[in-house]
């Protein structure tokens, strides 16, 4: 452990942060913070939308704040040593939750999906978080974060790679509200990196067809990145970067008519199943990994749990506006996720 991180250890009490912890996914991470034996702070915009979710019953503080309001903002972080944001859309959110984090000097993360929330956050706030030490960690997510340490933990040794292609399939995409607003707001042309430089998917996108482990079978596939493009690019030397959602999950997600998540057990987890294959190619070797797990939702939590926790016992390489795979070491991090996903490698 170094200096700087010694710096910023806290104790495995110390209280985090949740704004937006009334949202479908704010509440799995309420419950995550606490079976990892933190205390949440359960902000939203007002007391009676926290109490519709339990947090009083459970003896989770809750504090009202808006996004518009830095003050309430500033009291609603006292006295804690993080903060998940997980209220979307994030380009509308980000910005105002991170400021706050860095007046108050404490470590921020999200979960945002969006390419230009991502960005925005490193260009606003590189300077300013690596000043203050502390972690600004946006997409610590299914969406952005998993894909981007799954890729770092691929490369292992490797530098550079000649291409990365990044497969999500997932058997059903139930939405939530806060990705049906998410999704009618960003409307920004999605990006990936093509000749070593981040571009605009080509139009109309490349489509692909492969077989994963049932119960997914064969798979068509259509280029759609989302936030792990800008975090993997920030970090990784790669020619060629391009990420393909299945086209039953994008059917989904665009018709009104699909229902919100339904929990089928006591956790709140839906039965959606998800998978993240990955590719990477460097001259003639090949290396390949695929993840396998349940409900994008809810998979989440115990993500940007575990990336607070290490954060809080100094479990870190870096602190400053980062990906998460260059603050946190992707091979032990994974591991560490446990019985939330099942991981497998090959090599050619």
């Amino acid at each position: 452990m170094t200096m700087h991180q010694a710096a910023i250890i806290r104790t495995p009490q110390a209280a985090v942060a949740v704004f937006g912890a009334n949202g479908h996914t704010g509440r799995f991470v309420v419950t995550e913070l606490m079976r990892r034996g933190l205390k949440p702070i359960a902000i939203g915009r007002t007391a009676g939308r926290l109490a519709e979710a339990g947090f009083p019953e459970r003896g989770v503080e809750c504090r009202e704040a808006a996004i518009e309001d830095d003050a309430a903002l500033d009291r609603a972080l006292a006295e804690a040593a993080a903060v998940i944001n997980c209220a979307g859309p994030f380009i509308e959110t980000a910005d105002a939750v991170v400021r706050a984090a860095l007046r108050a000097g404490i470590h921020y993360l999200d979960i945002t999906a969006e390419q230009p929330s991502v960005q925005a956050t490193f260009d606003r706030h590189g300077a300013a978080a690596g000043k203050a030490g502390v972690a600004v960690i946006p997409a610590m997510g299914f969406y952005g974060g998993l894909a981007d340490l799954l890729v770092a933990a691929l490369m292992d040794e490797w530098q550079d790679a000649d291409t990365v292609e990044i497969r999500v399939a997932l058997d059903s995409w139930l939405p939530t509200k806060g990705t049906r607003v998410t999704g009618e707001k960003n409307r920004t042309q999605r990006l990936a990196v093509s000749g070593g430089e981040l571009r605009p998917v080509q139009q109309p996108p490349a489509e692909k067809a492969a077989v994963l482990p049932a119960p997914f079978g064969r798979q068509t596939f259509v280029e759609l990145p989302f936030s792990e493009v800008p975090l993997i690019a920030r970090h990784v030397r790669i020619r060629e970067l391009h990420t393909f959602l299945s086209t039953t999950a994008l059917r989904d997600v665009r018709d009104p008519s699909t229902p919100p998540p339904q929990a089928i057990d006591e956790t709140g987890r839906s039965a959606q199943r998800f998978a993240v294959e990955v590719i990477i190619t460097q001259g003639d070797l090949r290396r390949r990994l695929l993840a396998q797990g349940q409900d994008i939702y809810a998979v989440t939590a115990p993500i940007i749990c575990e990336g607070v926790q290490r954060i809080l016992s100094g479990d870190i390489r870096d602190t400053g506006a980062k990906p998460p795979a260059a603050i946190f070491d992707a091979g032990s991090f994974l591991q560490a996720l446990g019985s939330n996903l099942l991981v497998e490698t090959s090599e050619t």
